[in-house]
C-alpha cells in the first residue's frame, strides 16, 4: 500500500477478514470458476489445455487473464479435474473451448475404493505445475492475491467413484461413505497446504455436488457440512482465508450454510445474497452476477446488474459460478471496470 491506495491483495484481505475497504474487490476464483476464455487464449497463444500441465504456460495464462479481464486476483488451476486424477480417476484435458472432464471414475462404489498415501499429491505433475506457478506468480506480481482453486470433498469423492452408485450409498452404506469422504478431506487438506506453503494468499473450494437440491437438507448436515468445516477449519489454521462456493438453490440448507466456517460464501445467480447478508449479518458475502447474462447479455445490462450487487453492499464482487468460454471479454471488463468505476 502506497500513498493511501489499498493494493488489490490488501483489499481482498480486508474484505475476507471482514474489515472495511474502500470498495469490494472483484475476483475470479479459478477452477469451476475460472475465467481463461477462448477470447483471451487465441488473442494470447497461451493455451488450454497445454496449460493445465506447464507452470510456465498455467503462469503465463493467469496472469493474462487478470490484465485482460481486469479480475483482482490470479486464480489457479483452470479446471476440477486435479484431485480425482491424483486418486485415479481418467481425465479428459478437453480443448480450447472445453474444460476438462471425468472420462471414467476410479471405483464402481464407495466399498471398493482403495486410495494411495496422500503423497501420491506431492509426485504429481500436474499438482507441481499448480504449485509451482503459484509460486512464481506471488513471486512476479506481490501485490495480487493468488487464489488456489480447490474440488469440494462431495465433488471430489462423486469424481472418483462412480456418481450415481456413490450418491446411493450416501443413504445405504454410510460407514464407507464418510470413510471416502474423509480420506478424501484429508487429502484436500494435504494439497491445501502446498498451495499456502508455496504462497497462496486465499483458498476457494468449489463443491458443485453438495447442493441442497441433490442432497437434502439432513445429508448436507451429515456429509456437506461436515467436510467442508473440517477442510475449512484446517485451511484457516494454516494462516489462509478461505471462500465456499455453494451452487443451486439455499432454501432447504440456508440455516445449515450459515454454520460454514468460511471467511466468504459465494452462491449461484437465483440466490439473493441480500437476504442473506439481511439473515446472517456475520457471513461475507461473494457473488454472484449471471454467468449467463455475462455470456448473452450486452455491456449495458452488465453493467446494471453489477449496480446492483453494488447497491446491495455485497462484500465481494464475483461471476455466480462456472464462466463458459465463449463468454464475451467485453462483457467482462464491463463487469470490473463497473466495479472499480
Amino acid at each position: 500500500m502506497a500513498d493511501g491506495i489499498i493494493s488489490p491483495k490488501e483489499r481482498l484481505k480486508r474484505k475476507l477478514n471482514g474489515q472495511t475497504a474502500d470498495r469490494p474487490p472483484v475476483i475470479c476464483p479459478g477452477g469451476m470458476m475460472n475465467a481463461a476464455v477462448v477470447e483471451i487464449m487465441t488473442a494470447t497463444g497461451h493455451t488450454l489445455p497445454e496449460a493445465h500441465h506447464s507452470r510456465e504456460l498455467m503462469t503465463e495464462l493467469a496472469a493474462d487473464v487478470s490484465r485482460l479481464t481486469g479480475f483482482e486476483n490470479f486464480g489457479i488451476p483452470f479446471c476440477m479435474t486435479v484431485e480425482a486424477e491424483v486418486l485415479g480417476s481418467e481425465i479428459n484435458y478437453g480443448a480450447l473451448d472445453c474444460e476438462p472432464k471425468i472420462q471414467k471414475e476410479r471405483f464402481s462404489s464407495a466399498a471398493a475404493a482403495v486410495f494411495p498415501d496422500r503423497q501420491a499429491f506431492d509426485r504429481n505433475r500436474r499438482v507441481r505445475a499448480v504449485t509451482d506457478s503459484i509460486y512464481a506468480l506471488t513471486q512476479k506480481y506481490p501485490d495480487t492475491p493468488v487464489v488456489g482453486s480447490l474440488t469440494g470433498p462431495i465433488s471430489t469423492a462423486a469424481s472418483v467413484i462412480d456418481p450415481m452408485t456413490f450418491l446411493k450409498q450416501l443413504r445405504k452404506d454410510k460407514d464407507n461413505s464418510h470413510r471416502v469422504i474423509d480420506y478424501v478431506t484429508d487429502c484436500l487438506i494435504h494439497y491445501a497446504a502446498m498451495m499456502v506453503e508455496a504462497g497462496a494468499d486465499v483458498i476457494s473450494v468449489a463443491d458443485p455436488t453438495a447442493t441442497g437440491e441433490i442432497l437434502g437438507p439432513k445429508m448436507f448436515d451429515e456429509y456437506a457440512l461436515r467436510y467442508l468445516n473440517k477442510l475449512a477449519g484446517a485451511v484457516r489454521a494454516m494462516g489462509a482465508p478461505v471462500i465456499v462456493h455453494i451452487c443451486g438453490k439455499m432454501e432447504a440448507v440456508k440455516p445449515s450454510v450459515a454454520r460454514l466456517k468460511a471467511n466468504a460464501l459465494s452462491v449461484d445467480a437465483f440466490v439473493s445474497l441480500k437476504e442473506i447478508k439481511g439473515l446472517y449479518p456475520h457471513i461475507n458475502t461473494m457473488g454472484n452476477l449471471s454467468t449467463i447474462m455475462l455470456e448473452f447479455g450486452n455491456s449495458d445490462k452488465v453493467a446494471r446488474g453489477t449496480q446492483a450487487l453494488l447497491r446491495n453492499r455485497i462484500d465481494i464482487i464475483a461471476p455466480a459460478c462456472g464462466l463458459s468460454t465463449s463468454t464475451p471479454l467485453a462483457n467482462i471488463r464491463a463487469f470490473t471496470e463497473t466495479v472499480k468505476n
